[in-house]
């Protein structure tokens, strides 16, 4: 299959296109990014002044002065100030990481919609979903508790230690000297806790994609007895991510305990040289008010550090997160425009090759396609409908009849040949005018969460009440949905169906558009006589008028007469 672009190309534009969904964010959140950056910049510059005000109250105190009453409603106010600025910087914060991560996560559910069908055949559906709900919310934490909250802690960490530096020359090398040590420190602790939120990361992805996988199957299960099996998968799992989170866990008790032991060494260290008197008393600048203000200073400058611990653990889960981000976006997407390369046969039927009389609905021409291009399914096929036509495609089990249907629905595309639905290459067709066109009813019905009219126009607001109710009529679901408490408002999930209502109710959805092709595959394959002959019934009167392609030999008989298309499997 050809696609537009190859994963080994894809990672660097995937990279810009990651960073590229900060700049919309920002132009269209002009005043939010505003507020927060001066949210932070308030909350520095307030963050520095109660120290120092508490600095002048004490030393007034210890001199025998009196506080005014500004100086100390002034204090106070500097911390409800710094408080509420604070608050804000939080909420800011937290709200643009919130709409980074609903764009982000509209980058992905567009990505969704550009992929192969062989991309959900080789990709378990959990870590697919996992990229959706567990990375999608580590990028949200990436920047209401990550990135954003490092900057202003940082700028916080830089102010204080301005204000120290002019304050107290030792305590200024006392924090010089302690810095790189506490760097090295994080950036061990760093490395170690990337590698264990990876680890985490793939495991909680496996559990995702086992849980839904063993619901699906549970029938099997019993029957095989394979519940021991499907237990210890389960449990190994769990296992990997307990104990990744597990080192997570102990490399941030470690380092919390470090920061605070450091801070408490520092305030001794500062302390024992300031009692000593003489030079060093004045080397450290520290007088009782000063003191206390610097104890405050070290307080200020260890919990941005203990701070930065936490959202280094943040950001590194979150990075995980990107990592599987960028994986998914650089898969390889399916080009929708067909082109004279993706076919080595086009252009072969514009000379007398079958489907090119404007009677055709339907044109195969010389199709080779395989799922592996190495083992093709179908070698050579080339067939045609014309419009109104009954047709069976016949052949025993693995010839390909399915794998015609999703070639003709665009699903695929072959590896030679040219396939034509209506005149179209089947993925050229737009995606408002698909269900015009064909209408699909496949063996089993899918419901889709809501009502019973959203299972027949699956949300289309444009389908009017008389086109439903022409469906229901056709498929002769009138009076059984009258019967429904809410008539077609009522929950799917209500609903007590048979196997054979839902069948209906699947060709309700197909035919809802008029479509001009039906396309049914086996449709009968799991009903009873009784409720067999109820299906072709609905499907008599469905089909009037349009061009049917059938998979059931069957069930083409009863609509009426067919034509049979006899397709050979290539070991034959």
């Amino acid at each position: 299959m050809r696609r537009n672009k190859t994963a080994s190309t894809q990672p660097r534009a995937v990279s810009h296109l990651l960073a590229g969904c900060v700049r919309p964010v920002i132009r269209h959140n002009l005043w939010l990014t505003a507020g927060m950056a001066a949210a932070i910049a308030a909350s520095t510059a307030l963050s520095v002044l109660p120290p120092l005000i508490l600095e002048q109250i004490v030393n007034r105190l210890t001199g025998s002065r009196s506080v005014s009453l500004a100086l100390a409603l002034g204090y106070f106010g500097a911390i409800v100030l710094s408080d509420v600025c604070e608050s804000l910087q939080n909420a800011s914060i937290t709200i643009f990481g919130q709409k980074l991560t609903h764009g982000i996560r509209s980058v992905l559910c567009a990505k969704l919609d550009r992929l192969p069908a062989d991309y959900f055949i080789t990709h378990e559906s959990g870590l697919t979903a996992s990229v959706f709900t567990n990375d999608g919310d580590a990028i949200d934490v990436l920047y209401s508790d990550g990135i954003v909250s490092l900057v202003a802690d940082c700028f916080r960490l830089i102010a204080v230690i301005a204000v120290v530096f002019t304050r107290s020359k030792g305590l200024a090398l006392l924090l010089a000297a302690a810095a790189p040590l506490l760097f090295l420190f994080t950036r061990r602790c760093q490395k170690r806790m990337n590698r264990a939120q990876l680890d985490n990361r793939r495991a909680i992805a496996r559990v995702s994609n086992h849980v839904p996988e063993t619901l699906r199957c549970i029938r099997m299960i019993h029957v095989f007895g394979a519940e021991r099996y499907m237990e210890d998968t389960y449990d190994g799992t769990i296992q990997d991510s307990y104990r990744a989170v597990n080192r997570t866990n102990i490399i941030d008790s470690i380092y919390s305990p470090v920061i605070l032991l450091t801070q408490a060494a520092v305030i001794a260290v500062m302390m024992i040289f300031a009692a000593r008197g003489g030079a060093s008393a004045a080397f450290f600048g520290v007088s009782v008010g000063s003191a206390v203000a610097m104890i405050a200073y070290v307080n200020n400058i260890f919990t941005p550090l203990g701070n930065i611990g936490m959202e280094i653990t943040n950001i590194q889960a979150a990075a995980a997160a990107i990592t599987h981000i960028e994986e998914f976006l650089a898969e390889p997407e399916m080009d929708p425009v067909p082109s004279a390369e993706m076919h080595p046969g086009a252009g072969a039927s514009d000379s007398g090759a079958p489907g090119t009389d404007s009677d055709t609905e339907i044109a195969l021409d010389r199709v080779t396609f395989g799922y592996s291009a190495a083992r093709p399914v179908l070698k050579d096929l080339s067939f045609t409908v014309h419009r109104g036509e009954n047709v069976t495609l016949a052949g025993r089990t693995g010839a390909g009849k399915s794998t015609i249907f999703r070639l003709l629905t665009g699903l695929y595309a072959p590896q030679e040949g040219t396939i034509r639905i209506g005149g179209k290459d089947p993925r050229a067709v737009q995606p408002g005018e698909r269900r015009a066109l064909y209408g699909c009813v496949e063996q089993q019905f899918a419901p889709v969460a809501g009502t019973v009219r959203d299972q027949i126009t699956l949300f289309d607001p444009s389908f009017s009440e008389a086109q439903v109710q022409e469906a229901l009529r056709l498929t002769g679901l009138s009076g059984t949905v009258r019967s429904l408490p809410q008539g077609l408002d009522t929950p799917m999930a209500s609903c007590a169906f048979s196997m054979g209502q839902l069948q209906l109710l699947s060709i309700a959805r197909a035919v809802v558009s008029d479509p001009k092709i039906l396309l049914l595959d086996e449709i009968t394959a799991n009903l009873d006589s009784s409720t067999e002959a109820r299906v072709i019934e609905a499907l008599r009167a469905s089909a009037r008028g349009r061009t049917v392609l059938s998979i059931s030999h069957r069930l083409s008989s009863a609509i009426g007469d067919t034509k049979i298309i006899e397709i050979t499997p290539i070991s034959a």
